[in-house]
């Protein structure tokens, strides 16, 4: 056993649903760990006095949950010019490829997950490519570092030469996946259809058939990210209600579905994910870079769709979720809305964890959870240290949002070990 004794912040439930009485801030808390899990979070007592404690000095908060992420493409963040499928085409495809070799996927997996630690970041639904190699190039590093991860081998049989399979490979493939790496650390499976484009009516069945088959698998892919997609889709099946009903049809919308993006959508296809419990991975900075529009956060919550927080990368333009906040921020007020920090912590933390299926085990520093945690520092960098001066806790949790990056992160904790 172990105690962690320090400024304590954690948001369990949606401060937009439950109000103030979802933010527990413990001025001088305590935090005690046996075994990776928590034992008890709040404030300092005398009752684990003779508890080895470890002072922390910063703002301790849950570790960052983020809900869509892929990391084949990380040596691609900042490649100039086009949007979503002319993108893909010239700069991510081709980058794609490189990972037939299981070399070069073992070594773009440990500097990704590597990095996405440094940035505070201790759970990650992420793309891999098309290739079995590269799932478990992850998946073996994830082991090694004790991040929690889920991932998925990508389904493509109509993708580029290179980086296309088959319904039976692909098929095949993924429960090979599956049954090797059930159950092993602190892994889950995704069946990962890439988007409607690249996937034949033929296999987005068979996804839909994989998720009926593994209830313990998730489904992750995208939705209504740009306009040129969703006119594609709309054009290849005219009958289909919206681009959410192309997936229903093939059984890939329930509670265990994430869909990055969403950015374009109609109440009809947010009631009905609503209805099945299915929940999105905003991503702001990558819908701004790709020049893909603005996600409708307040559209979202008046169908009460779960909603976390995804850096994309390499659309997205940094793995910082705390900069993802501020671009998440930015994104409300373009929409006329607003966005609280102390929610933005929670859709960054067990909102996430909630849409990928693991709010029992991460996200909000509650008894029995694992104790993933991250000490933000509020005097990383000059301004920020001046700005936060004094500044009261939204302040200083705003400021860190907007102007925080990875050097606001002092130190980031999987299960109570400094990672």
């Amino acid at each position: 056993m172990k105690a962690f004794r320090g400024e304590i912040l954690s948001v369990p439930d949606d401060p937009a649903l439950a109000g103030p009485d979802a933010i527990r801030h413990y001025e001088d808390g305590l935090l005690v760990v046996e075994e990776g899990l928590v034992v008890f979070c709040g404030n300092r007592n005398d009752r684990f006095a003779d508890v080895e404690t470890e002072r922390i000095d910063g703002l301790i908060v849950p570790g960052f949950v983020d809900a869509h992420v892929h990391y084949p493409q990380i040596e691609r963040i900042a490649s100039h010019g086009e949007q979503l499928m002319q993108w893909l085409e010239r700069h991510i495809f081709p980058a794609e490829k490189a990972f037939a070799d299981r070399g070069h996927a073992d070594s773009v997996a440990a500097f990704f997950l590597d990095e996405l630690l440094r940035h505070g970041t201790t759970s990650a639904l992420v793309f891999a490519t098309v290739h079995m190699g590269s799932v478990d190039a992850l998946f073996e590093a994830a082991l090694q570092r004790d991040i929690r991860i889920v991932s998925g081998k990508v389904l493509m049989d109509l993708g580029p030469e290179g980086l296309r399979d088959t319904v039976a490979s692909g098929r095949a493939d993924t429960e090979a996946l599956i049954a090797r790496w059930r159950g092993r650390g602190r892994l889950g499976y995704a069946v990962t259809p890439r988007f409607v484009p690249t996937s034949s009516s033929e296999q987005l069945a068979d996804a839909g058939a994989l998720l009926a088959a593994h209830p313990d698998v998730l489904m992750h892919t995208h939705l209504s990210e740009n306009p040129g997609e969703i006119a594609f889709v709309a054009e290849r099946f005219p009958e289909a209600a919206d681009y959410l009903d192309v997936y229903d049809r093939f059984g890939l919308v329930g509670p265990r579905s994430v869909f990055a993006h969403c950015v374009h959508m109609s109440d009809r296809a947010l009631a009905r994910m609503a209805q099945a419990g299915s929940g999105i991975a905003f991503c702001p900075t990558s819908n701004m870079f790709l020049g893909s529009g603005l996600f409708d956060l307040a559209q979202a919550d008046r169908h009460g769709v779960g909603i976390g927080i995804g850096t994309d990368i390499g659309a997205g333009t940094t793995l910082s979720v705390l900069h993802t906040l501020g671009e998440a921020y930015r994104t409300c007020q373009l929409r006329g809305a607003s966005l609280d920090p102390f929610r933005a912590l929670h859709l960054a933390t067990a909102g996430g964890a909630r849409v990928m299926g693991i709010a029992d085990r991460v996200g909000a520093l509650l008894p029995g959870q694992e104790a993933d945690f991250v000490v933000l520092d509020a005097a990383a960098t000059p301004l920020l240290a001046r700005r936060c001066a004094g500044a009261s806790l939204h302040d200083r949790l705003f400021a860190l949002q907007i102007l925080g990056d990875d050097r606001a992160i002092a130190a980031t904790y999987l299960r109570g070990r400094r990672a």
